[in-house]
């Protein structure tokens, strides 16, 4: 369809003749009638009905009359535009964004943009939702957008993070909750909420987590909805509402400390603020212009805003820290909800269930299980499309003491995940050991995907004694008899240590079969000390009870660690819940490195002294003062540095036959990290 045809048959549109059309156009009537016959032809579709010499407009002519002219509009911008880049006085910027966006994080950026070229047009259209903006893009009302929502979904969207910002909850300053450090949206829905109006970014986020976690808005019993951010500050503020609200918000009013903002344990993690541009334009964004160095200073007007935007966000100076801190460092986030919100109570076809063991009082692996329990982090990571759309998903927490009911869970199919000290953790590996020990006709594979956390010097199993014991070194263990819970990382150092001493058929081991965490010397225990793997050994040390045999009793220093065990089959079915639960991993682990108050939250969870739990598992990556640190990369060395020393002790030589290249699969986690 040629432009200039659609002029001519919106003129004989207007006059519904056309006679005064050519008279109007300065063209012949024959001339006027080959145009709209070449136009009928070009649509297929006639465009009027001719009745004798009168004229009426079809119903496609109707709407061609009504959508005609904003594309002629278009064509005469277009022209313009062109005609003022050629002479370079393009001069004009159409920025969009959310109205949470353009109250606070772009104005400064707007108003450095405005300092640093007066000359250039610069207009700012805040839309109320992402899908207004999308629209505005989509139609070519703005060039560049800037959203809560990632809208990379659309194929003509290019989605870029920039910066990050959070959700909490907002209450006046008086308001009695105000001094509260951390809250969950579980233990508040009696309480009177004012949440974001319908369609807003920090409403569609709401519903999405709520809809993850079971929830849904009605179960607040007491609800107002706002629009606007000056009706938010008043609920809060004069009738002490609880508000939801993101960290873009009521900048003002939390500065001036009219307002406090509480972490909440469901939106833990910051979320991803997002520049959007049209894909046709991809060639002033900062993924085309690393490829095209050489265009060093830009020069329109959607260049220099994009180059000024990407200096002066904080996102972009992070992840420069991080990179400059470690090459391994992950920011994890909170993934940004569909623009499309799918409905929580739809039909599920399938109920799948989860069943993870976990060790919640063995602190080195809290974030592999409490922390993502509390912060519902596994849920948030699920996959909810395609194969999984209409799933529901039921997790079971299993809480154990020690690795060795886990390892025997995952081998009778109880468990599908299981959470595993070195030595249990190598058991796992064995697929037919512990299957004939419970009967079972058939062996259950199992697949070694991630570490949790890591203990270099080997210090994390040790052997204790009672504090006026006469014992001070591995050889007073001589015909003496030594507890611990077998099957567990401090039993494998056990063996090792008394077999490289020349010691273990000197020493009885007795099985500490029902291991408490409250009574770490079993009554009628006859057991002149104790092997216990962290923090058992720092809890019975705690008060002077206790004391360590020997600073280090693994003579050769072996490291010890914790890692994440899958069944086979589990894996193989649905590799996408695997990759879950590794991105929940890795999101825990930043929570826990990256939280002032990660520490107090997490001793309260597991009712251990914050002492002890800052002792086993390093709080800061500056201080490095625990036994362990968080680590996902898996160490095949160390695994097979455990297997040869284990090997060769009595009762161990079959894990000499574990195939560690196909037992070990690094692509969950990779695929996990790569998603980050």
């Amino acid at each position: 369809m040629e432009i200039y045809h659609l002029r001519v048959f919106l003129e004989v549109a207007r006059y519904l003749s056309f006679t005064e059309a050519a008279d109007a156009l300065n063209l012949t009537q024959p001339a006027v009638s080959a145009k709209i016959k070449s136009l009928e032809a070009n649509l297929g579709v006639d465009l009027f009905h001719r009745l004798g010499r009168k004229i009426k407009l079809t119903t496609v002519g109707s709407y061609l009359l009504e959508a005609g002219p904003s594309l002629l509009a278009l064509e005469s911008r277009l022209i313009n535009e062109i005609n003022e880049i050629k002479q370079g006085k393009y001069s004009r910027l159409k920025v969009g964004c959310t109205v949470s966006i353009a109250s606070g994080w772009l104005s400064k950026i707007l108003f450095k943009y405005r300092q640093k070229y007066p000359d250039i047009e610069l207009k700012c259209l805040p839309f109320d939702t992402s899908q207004q903006l999308h629209q505005a893009i989509t139609l070519g009302e703005i060039e560049i957008g800037f959203a809560e929502t990632n809208l990379s979904e659309f194929d003509e969207i290019d989605s870029l993070p920039i910066d990050s910002f959070q959700y909490f909850l907002m209450v006046a300053a008086d308001h009695r909750l105000a001094p509260c450090q951390w809250l969950s949206l579980r233990d508040l829905t009696s309480e009177a909420w004012v949440f974001p109006g319908a369609g807003t970014p920090g409403r569609v986020a709401l519903e999405a987590r709520l809809a993850e976690l079971g929830m849904h808005l009605s179960d607040f019993a007491h609800r107002e909805f706002v629009q606007s951010a000056s009706l938010l500050s008043t609920f809060l503020t004069q009738g002490h509402y609880l508000g939801f609200g993101s960290s873009l918000q009521l900048q003002t009013e939390r500065q001036a400390k009219l307002l406090v903002t509480i972490p909440l344990q469901e939106f833990a993690l910051d979320y991803q603020l997002f520049m959007l541009t049209p894909k046709r334009l991809s060639r002033v964004t900062p993924r085309h212009a690393q490829k095209h160095r050489a265009e060093i200073q830009p020069t329109e007007p959607l260049q220099q805003f994009i180059q000024l935007v990407s200096k002066e966000s904080e996102w972009a100076q992070r992840i420069r820290a991080q990179k400059s801190f470690s090459k391994s460092a992950t920011t994890a986030h909170l993934q940004s909800p569909s623009l499309w919100l799918r409905q929580a109570h739809g039909a599920s076809s399938e109920t799948l269930t989860l069943a993870i063991g976990t060790q919640n009082k063995t602190i080195q692996t809290v974030t592999a299980g409490v922390i993502i329990q509390r912060l519902g982090l596994l849920e948030h990571f699920l996959p909810r499309s395609g194969q999984y759309s209409k799933t529901n998903y039921q997790i079971k927490w299993h809480d154990f003491t020690s690795g060795a009911p886990i390892a025997k869970g995952l081998q009778t199919q109880q468990l599908d995940i299981g959470i595993l000290g070195d030595y249990p953790l190598l058991l796992s590996g064995l697929a037919d050991r512990l299957t004939s020990e419970s009967n079972s006709s058939s062996a259950t594979k199992t697949r070694l995907v991630s570490f949790v956390a890591s203990n270099p010097d080997g210090t994390g199993n040790t052997i204790i004694v009672p504090g006026r014991s006469s014992l001070s070194s591995l050889d007073d263990l001589r015909n003496r008899v030594l507890a611990v819970p077998f099957a567990s990382s401090a039993h494998g150092m056990v063996m090792r240590t008394l077999f490289q001493a020349n010691l273990l058929h000197k020493v009885t081991l007795n099985s500490i079969d029902n291991l408490s965490i409250d009574r770490l010397t079993p009554r009628n225990d006859r057991a002149d000390g104790y092997a216990y793997f962290a923090p058992l050994h720092e809890i019975a040390s705690h008060h002077g009870r206790f004391r360590r045999l020997v600073d280090a009793p693994d003579l050769t220093e072996l490291p010890t660690f914790h890692g994440i065990v899958v069944r086979e089959s589990f894996a193989e079915q649905h590799p996408e819940l695997v990759v879950a639960y590794l991105k929940a991993l890795i999101a825990a682990q930043h929570w826990y490195i990256n939280t002032p108050s990660a520490l107090s939250l997490v001793s309260n969870w597991v009712r251990l002294d914050p002492e002890i739990v800052s002792k086993t598992l390093d709080y800061q990556q500056s201080n490095r003062t625990g036994l362990f640190f968080p680590e996902t990369q898996i160490r095949t060395d160390w695994i097979t540095d455990h297997i040869q020393q284990l090997k060769v002790v009595p009762g161990n030589e079959q894990l000499g036959e574990i195939d560690v290249n196909s037992w070990i699969q690094p692509e969950f986690l990779e695929t996990a990290i790569n998603s980050f």
